[in-house]
C-alpha cells in the first residue's frame, strides 16, 4: 500500500458509472445510505477531520485491510470503489458489497482492537483517508457533530448487512440473481429499442459471489435466461430483455 500523500477533492465526486453502493438487496432504495455521513459536518470540521487524517492511494487490486489483521482504524473513500468480502475456511469469498465514494469501511469496530472481520479489495485507482482509533477517539471527543455521523453511518452499514442476510435467508438463489439483474438494470441501465442495457462491465464470478453461488451455476442460469429470451450478453452488456420476467422470478420461483 503506498502512503504518499494525495490531494482530496473538496466534494465527493463518483467516477463514471458509479451510481451507488452495490450488495444484495431487494431494492435499489437505500443502497447509498451513509454515503454523506459527513454532511452535517461544517466545511471547517470536515477540513480539520481530514487533516487528522492520512490519504493513501491505492491501485486495482490492492488490499485496503484484509480479514484477520488488527484492526486499527477506519477508512473514507475518497474515489473509487472497494470490494469487501468475506472469505470462508474453505477458501470461497461472499462478497459483502461495493462501496464507492463517501462510504466508510473497516468496521464494525471504530475504536480499535481485535482484527478485522473481513477484507477490502480496490477494484479500481482508490483514495481514502485512514482515520486511526485513536484519532478517531479524538475527534469524538472534540467534535459531537462526528461522533453523531458515525452513529448515522454505522445504522446505514447495520441495514445494509440485514438486508443481505434477509436475501440469503429467505430467498432462493434463482430469485436472488433475478433481484440482482433487476437492480442492477435500475441502477446502471439505459433504455434501448424497449429493452434494458446494464452499462456496467460485471463477470460471472461477480455476480456468483454476490447472490451466494457458484461460476458455474451463474454461467448455466444466465444461458437459461438467454435460451429463453429473457437476457442477451455480449462481450460488452447485459441487456434485459424480459425484466417483467425476472420480476415474476422474484414473486414466485422457490
Amino acid at each position: 500500500m503506498s502512503s504518499a500523500p494525495l490531494p482530496l477533492p473538496e466534494r465527493r465526486r463518483p467516477a463514471p458509472l458509479i451510481a451507488s453502493a452495490l450488495f444484495l438487496s431487494e431494492t435499489i432504495e437505500g443502497l447509498d445510505d451513509g454515503a454523506g455521513f459527513l454532511d452535517r459536518l461544517t466545511p471547517a470540521e470536515a477540513e480539520r477531520l481530514r487533516q487528522a487524517g492520512r490519504a493513501v492511494g491505492l491501485a486495482p487490486g490492492e488490499s485496503v485491510f484484509t480479514q484477520g489483521e488488527p484492526h486499527e482504524g477506519i477508512f473514507l473513500i475518497e474515489s473509487g470503489r472497494v470490494r469487501v468480502f468475506y472469505s470462508g475456511p474453505s477458501g470461497r469469498q461472499v462478497t459483502l458489497a461495493y462501496w464507492t465514494p463517501g462510504h466508510f469501511i473497516g468496521g464494525p469496530s471504530i475504536s480499535g482492537g481485535g482484527v478485522h472481520q473481513w477484507s477490502g479489495v480496490a477494484i479500481e485507482p482508490v483514495r481514502v483517508t485512514i482515520l486511526s482509533s485513536a484519532t478517531l477517539r479524538g475527534l469524538v471527543r472534540q467534535m459531537p457533530n462526528f461522533a453523531l455521523c458515525l452513529i448515522e453511518a454505522l445504522e446505514a452499514k447495520g441495514r445494509c448487512y440485514t438486508a443481505m442476510a434477509q436475501m440469503l435467508g429467505t430467498r432462493s438463489v434463482i430469485e436472488r440473481l433475478a433481484q440482482l439483474l433487476i437492480n442492477l438494470g435500475a441502477l446502471y441501465g439505459t433504455p434501448e429499442d424497449g429493452t434494458v442495457v446494464i452499462r456496467r462491465r460485471i463477470t460471472h464470478d461477480e455476480i456468483a459471489a454476490l447472490v451466494g453461488s457458484t461460476r458455474q451455476w451463474v454461467t448455466m442460469m444466465l444461458k437459461r435466461f438467454q435460451r429463453e429470451g429473457v437476457i442477451a450478453i455480449d462481450r460488452a452488456h447485459i441487456r434485459l430483455v424480459r425484466p417483467g420476467r425476472l420480476q415474476e422470478i422474484v414473486l414466485t420461483e422457490g
